[in-house]
């Protein structure tokens, strides 16, 4: 009673209100008829599918380095914005390979290295830039930091972004000029970070079946399941993990046949809640998104994750 009762709290959108709506009523059905088999796996599927979707009516999510926007823009943009996004996830990794090899440039004999190394094939980063970042690494001296920037948009929105660095001082300066120049603020530490989670996501591709990915998702351990779409079109879907389980539930995604985007998938900032087009008007859309374009310029920007 108690799972059929909570039904009325997921919006029409959610991924398989209607199957759970059917459920439901075959739920009841099934307690007036006395069918205890069907009562059973009815409200086995309820218990475990109600938590996911109680979490995911709660927030809208919008992640990545490229992220979602007005629909003519999309289709304008969608090809570049998607080639530079493979090629920030290319320059990320090759850093961080240049970065462990720097002490040993052999993976048999370095055991940081070959985690990296086998992390970068997992997220199809071609064998030469692989090896070639391999021997600028044992030839390299420099050191690649980590770094996170706060930055404040035009209104009300904000932005995310992630740098590996070996000059602090040069990309600091280059993120700040990219930003103001297109209109926005620098922003304090935490005071954009706090309306985003860090998460680990998953991308699953369009072309699986979608009932299929919500059971595998679920019994892998995934946190929350969200369709992505274009235009009213699947483009595939999303599966969000708690960090310590990304890496786990990926693989058991994997084993259960389903086809990932490694250069989609990974860990990421994700908005608590996303500004919509009444919120963030055509003028400031376009606004944010020079912004979005300038910080992706710089060398050393390897994400960016906006929260419209």
């Amino acid at each position: 009673r108690n799972a059929t009762s909570q039904l009325r709290f997921f919006p029409p959108t959610s991924l398989h209100s209607a199957q759970l709506f059917s459920l439901g009523y075959r739920l009841a059905e099934s307690r007036e008829a006395g069918d205890t088999n069907e009562q059973m796996q009815s409200t086995k599927f309820l218990t475990r599918t109600l938590p996911v979707l109680r979490q995911r009516s709660r927030r809208a999510i919008n992640t990545g380095i490229v992220c979602m926007g007005r629909k003519s823009a999309k289709i304008a943009l969608k090809k570049g914005k998607t080639d530079a996004a493979k090629a920030k996830l290319y320059g990320k990794w090759g850093k961080l390979i240049a970065q462990e090899a720097r002490s040993d440039p052999d993976p048999a004999s370095n055991p940081r290295l070959k985690d990296v190394v086998a992390q970068a094939k997992a997220a199809q980063v071609p064998a030469d830039i692989i090896d070639r970042n391999l021997k600028k690494g044992s030839e390299s001296k420099a050191d690649y930091q980590e770094m996170l920037y706060e930055a404040y948009g035009i209104g009300g929105t904000g932005f995310i972004i992630e740098a590996l660095t070996d000059n602090v001082n040069r990309t600091a300066a280059e993120v700040r000029t990219a930003v103001t120049k297109a209109g926005g603020k620098m922003a304090d530490s935490g005071s954009v970070l706090f309306n985003f989670s860090r998460t680990g996501l998953v991308m699953v591709d369009a072309e699986e079946d979608e009932d299929v990915v919500f059971d595998a998702a679920i019994d892998a351990g995934a946190t929350d399941v969200q369709r992505e779409e274009d235009g009213g079109e699947n483009e595939g879907y999303r599966v969000l993990t708690s960090l310590e389980d990304y890496a786990a539930v990926q693989k058991k995604l994997i084993e259960a046949g389903l086809k990932i985007n490694a250069e989609t998938s990974g860990l990421v900032y994700v908005p608590l809640v996303v500004k919509g087009e009444d919120e963030v008007t055509d003028e400031d859309y376009e606004a944010n998104e020079t912004i979005l374009e300038k910080l992706l310029d710089v060398d050393d920007v390897d994400a960016v994750f906006k929260n419209y």
